[in-house]
Formats: C-alpha cells, structure tokens, sequence
C-alpha cells in the first residue's frame, strides 16, 4: 500500500522531518492523494506524525495576476511564486523544533489564503503536492532536492478533463468558458508537467 511506503519515510531519529512530494498534472487526484497518506500515516503512527502542506498556496493573487497580464494563464509556472514555495521547503527541512506556517488556497474565492496551514514542531513527515515539483525551470529545478521522494500521480487526461470541467463550472464558469480555460491554459500546462514525469522516483496510477 501507498500509505506503507509513505511510513517508510518517517524518520527513525527524533528530530528530523522528511518530504514526500506529489507531482502530476492539473486534476490527477494529487490533493486527495496526499490527504490519504497523511490521514493513513497517522492512523497508524500516531496523530502529528504528518501533516499537508499543497503548493497551491503559492498561486499569486487575482489582482497580482491582473497587474501582469496573466489572469487567464492561472496555473501556469509563472503564476506562482515558486521562490515563496521554496524558502518553505527549506524552512521545514531546516527545523523541526518550530512551527511553520504556510498559505493554503480557497477555491471558493480562488485565491490564496495567507498562513491558513500550519505544520507542528515534531511533525516528522510532511507531504506536499503541485503540478511542478518535477519542472526543469527556473526556482522550479530547486524542488526536488528538497524532497526525499516524489511521486508522479498519472491519471488518464479525459478523466482529469472531466474533474477541470465540473472544477470550473462549479467555480462559476459557464460550460463553454470552462471548456475554452482547459483547452487554452490547463491543457498546455498538463503537457509540460508530463515531461517531469522522468525525474520523479514512482509513478502511481489510479488504483494503486
């Protein structure tokens, strides 16, 4: 099982922290994935044990997207703050003895929500998820070396097409402006997550 693997990463000496990254594209179950292994984790090691922290929180702000021209890209790897994202995972590689807070997303008002999450001192494993952990671009190549695994989630793209779809219409795009945004932006950037798919150390598909 995918939770025992995940167990396998828990560090035996008190005190240190491992990451578990979870790469994929736009809809491939990621979010749910990691909430799975982080509820399966504790469940069986105990409470605290791990916790969650999405990279989506680091999706910049609708207004700052509007002053950069860049609102009907959201999601793309320049839409983020991959600096932000970072610094974080070097925070929570650097001390476990302190808390770390981090931004979540609402997709409810679809924007980022400042300090939202929290990550305990003593949590020894931390699982985090995006679209790009695996990218080759810039800030982005970073990632990996900060993580101790990462996973590629591979969902089929007429399943996740479908989960963008229902996303979107139930975000408030009718039907045909939610199926122009997966075509124009969603779709593009699904192609260049695919391509990090190399540098991840498992593929997971759906089932496992």
């Amino acid at each position: 099982m995918l939770v025992d693997d995940a167990m396998t990463l828990v560090p035996s000496i008190p005190g240190r922290r491992a990451l578990l990254g979870l790469a994929g594209a736009p809809a491939a179950g990621k979010s749910t994935l990691a909430l799975r292994l982080v509820a399966g984790v504790n469940a069986r090691l105990g409470p605290g044990t791990a916790a969650y922290v999405p990279m989506d929180g680091f999706h910049l702000s609708n207004a700052q997207l509007d002053r950069l021209g860049l609102r009907d890209r959201k999601g793309a790897p320049e839409t983020f703050d991959v600096d932000g994202y970072v610094a974080l995972l070097r925070r929570l590689r650097a001390d476990p003895r302190r808390p770390v807070y981090a931004p979540d997303f609402d997709r409810r008002l679809d924007e980022p929500v400042a300090a939202g999450l929290v990550v305990p001192p003593g949590t020894p494993l931390v699982v985090t998820e995006g679209n790009y952990l695996a990218d080759d671009g810039p800030g982005w190549d970073e990632v990996r070396d900060l993580l101790d695994e990462l996973w590629y989630v591979d969902t089929p793209r007429q399943l996740r097409e479908r989960r963008l779809l229902h996303r979107h219409v139930r975000g408030g795009r009718t039907t045909p402006e939610a199926r122009a945004f997966i075509a124009a932006s969603e779709r593009p950037n699904a192609r260049r997550v695919e391509r990090g798919k190399q540098h991840c150390t498992r593929v997971v598909v759906p089932g496992d």
